[in-house]
């Protein structure tokens, strides 16, 4: 599993590494029932916490990405993965909304909104 952890970046290391296996998941790289790396073996590979790795792992978890059987290990969840990209959606909806909320409120013309939006998605 090749996760990049970014010491630059405004996200904390937990949010990195569980939006990354997200990524993996819902793309297909990783399938229902592929066995994810312990998070002790994680942490150790990227050199971090195994707080954090458990911290991701927890949210991956709560987010129905995978489950975790005690002494086994954790484990892509065998979940519908259209649900899981429709549920994805919805958030990002959400939170679209309320960037057009505040946007709106403030005189952003929808040029600037949209020149924004396309320079984040593009990582520019």
């Amino acid at each position: 599993m090749n996760i990049v952890i970014s010491n630059s970046s405004d996200k904390p290391i937990y949010e990195q590494i569980a939006k990354q296996i997200k990524k993996m998941i819902i793309s297909g790289e990783l399938s229902p029932g592929d066995a994810l790396p312990s998070m002790r073996f994680l942490a150790k590979e990227l050199r971090i916490s195994v707080i954090t790795t458990k911290r991701a792992y927890s949210d991956l978890e709560r987010d129905g990405f995978i489950e975790t059987v005690t002494g086994k290990g954790s484990f892509v969840a065998n979940q519908n993965l259209s649900f899981i990209r429709e549920e994805q959606l919805r958030l990002a909806e959400e939170l679209l909304q309320k960037a057009v909320d505040i946007a709106r409120s403030s005189d952003i013309s929808w040029e600037e909104l949209s020149e924004l939006l396309e320079l984040l998605y593009k990582g520019e």
